[in-house]
């Protein structure tokens, strides 16, 4: 019984020692602007082997932790309707192949040129070419890039080499000393049965799983709907591996599959704990996996391997981008992320050292040099942030504003100019627009508008855009502080042409009157009285006192704004009628 207990405590400080290094590294870590992957990493090597020495074996605890990355999959196939994953199929088929079949020629070569024979040279550069999912995506999200474009293709490409990694296992087996043991009627058979996997997961998924979901809502059971969640997570990654392909892949056809489903978002907030717990873990074991025994023993090697590697990779992705026609700044960014080496390499050099390609030492460099470059991949990407190009729309084929006449000038054209130009239009009135974003200028074209390439900031593009001679100026631009800049050029140069501008909020507003604006309006104000005048009629008000009340309301709003115009923004709150002292005696 003592020793029992004695071993149920040894596993409870282990599982309070993951628990306390990820909570205490990463919010430090976020803190210091490093970001949480570096946290999880560092954490890691303190509590492993060889840090405290609380854990012995990080590879068990990778191997759970791996289920974290099958999470993070499933979540990104619940974004990926079939039909935008059909729009992808160039960027995954085109620049995928192509960015990995040229990394791998490249870090063969590598290889060679470090002293390796052709066999293990073709091992260490394939395993290094399977960039890290957990760390790219993790990294996407903490940027706010994972919808975005130039998301979208690094996620395109991520998933190219997920599937990649079961042909780069052939070729493996192929490479054996010896040869194959299998016949070409094996190989066919396996062909055949990762291909029944996916069928069998594809019909699944399209006459199964909405249905179970739908008898199991029925049962209003939250408990059983998470558990439902996770065997679908759980069990389409073990179909897939059983069928010789990748988990990942396999919850990913089980997210794109559920894409459409109206348990979409249920299922993405039941899985959302443990992908995020799991993940983490998955990190803090890549942390632990450091052995710095090996690095110790050979770090002039491995050093110069990590470097190379990424160097080389780094420019080959950046070469395969800008080839695709992709600008500078994405290009440079693809490279930074995706240079390392990443977690299907563990698989493959384990593969390679069963088959007797590499042998243990060499399995045991090769993994440290993998894990070195996930481990130095966020600070690369602190360094491109802090120093790197921004990325900039190209402004090719826009027009700059010259000698332009209307009687009318907006300035910014996104949604809220596009709406204001409307009852000018419709009138008949001639309008000029001008706005910095190259996204709003193409859109703008497409339905019909002609606008021109200007900052509203610099008084030779007011001029050119006609200022002087209209007879209003609107300023329709998102940014405050631009927004009061244009106002105080335009009052001061043109004093006659009255100034019209949008507000961002209460604080704004003054700043623009103070400027000298002719009228401003907050953004919102107007769409937030309609709102409240139609939730009286929904509680049962009187249409008529609907109205009046409507009126008061903005009566006391106008007023409040000229209180605070010279008393400030805290000026005039009497005039606001707050909730706090109904609830307290229970009005209505």
């Amino acid at each position: 019984m003592a020793a029992e207990a004695s071993g149920a405590a040894s596993e409870l400080v282990q599982v309070v020692s993951l628990l306390a290094a990820g909570v205490i590294a990463v919010p430090l870590f976020k803190r210091l602007g490093l970001g949480s992957v570096l946290g999880y990493l560092l954490a890691g090597l303190v509590i492993g082997p060889f840090g405290l020495g609380l854990f012995t074996d990080a590879h068990a605890i990778l191997h759970v932790a791996e289920l974290g990355v099958v999470m993070f999959l499933f979540v990104i196939g619940l974004e990926m309707e079939p039909s935008r994953l059909w729009g992808m199929r160039r960027a995954i088929f085109g620049l995928g192949l192509t960015q990995v079949a040229a990394c791998i020629g490249a870090l063969t070569l590598v290889g060679i040129a470090l002293g390796l024979s052709v066999p293990v040279a073709f091992v260490a550069g394939t395993g290094f070419v399977l960039t890290s999912t957990a760390i790219v995506m993790q990294l996407l999200e903490e940027r706010g890039a994972m919808g975005s474009p130039k998301g979208q293709r690094i996620v395109a490409i991520l998933l190219l080499e997920d599937v990649a990694i079961v042909p780069l296992l052939a070729a493996v087996a192929l490479l054996a000393p010896g040869g194959p043991e299998t016949s070409g009627a094996e190989r066919a058979v396996s062909i055949a049965i990762a291909l029944a996997s996916v069928a069998t997961l594809v019909a699944a998924g399209r006459w199964l799983l909405n249905p179970l979901f739908r008898l199991l809502a029925a049962s209003k059971a939250r408990e059983v709907m998470t558990a439902a969640a996770l065997l679908v997570v759980l069990g389409s990654a073990l179909a897939m591996q059983l069928g010789g392909l990748s988990m990942a892949m396999g919850a990913f056809l089980a997210g794109v599959l559920l894409s459409e489903s109206s348990f979409r978002h249920q299922l993405e907030a039941d899985i959302e704990p443990f992908r995020g717990i799991l993940l983490g873990l998955f990190f803090l074991g890549v942390g632990m996996s450091v052995d710095l025994a090996v690095i110790g023993a050979n770090w002039g090697f491995i050093l110069l391997s990590v470097a190379a590697y990424m160097a080389v990779k780094g420019l080959v992705i950046y070469a395969v981008a800008r080839a695709l026609r992709a600008a500078h700044a994405e290009a440079l960014e693809r490279a930074v992320l995706m240079a390392q080496g990443g977690e299907f390499a563990f698989v493959l050099y384990a593969a390679a050292a069963s088959a007797g390609i590499i042998d243990a030492t060499t399995n045991a460099i090769l993994t440290a040099t993998v894990i070195l470059s996930m481990a130095l991949t966020p600070l690369m990407v602190i360094v491109l942030d802090r120093f790197g190009p921004k990325a900039t729309a190209s402004t090719d084929g826009m027009e700059a504003p010259e000698d332009l006449a209307g009687s009318a000038l907006i300035v910014g054209f996104g949604r809220f100019g596009q709406i204001a130009s409307q009852p000018l239009i419709s009138r008949g009135c001639s309008v000029s627009i001008i706005d910095t974003d190259p996204a709003n200028i193409r859109l703008a074209e497409g339905f019909g508008f002609k606008v021109y390439y200007g900052d509203g900031t610099r008084l030779d593009i007011l001029r050119a855009a006609g200022a002087e001679n209209a007879r209003a100026i609107l300023i329709c631009v998102d940014a405050p502080e631009t927004a009061r800049r244009i106002a105080e050029i335009a009052k001061t140069e043109f004093p006659l042409v009255p100034v019209l501008a949008r507000a961002r909020d209460r604080a704004h507003a003054i700043a623009l009157i103070q400027a000298g604006v002719a009228y401003q309006v907050r953004e919102t104000v107007e769409s937030a009285f309609a709102l409240g005048e139609r939730a009286l009629l929904s509680v049962g008000a009187d249409p008529d006192a609907a109205v009046a009340m409507m009126e008061d309301v903005r009566r006391r709003d106008a007023e409040r704004l000229e209180l605070e115009i010279v008393g400030g923004i805290y000026a005039g709150r009497e005039l606001i009628r707050g909730n706090a002292t109904e609830s307290a005696h229970g009005g209505h």
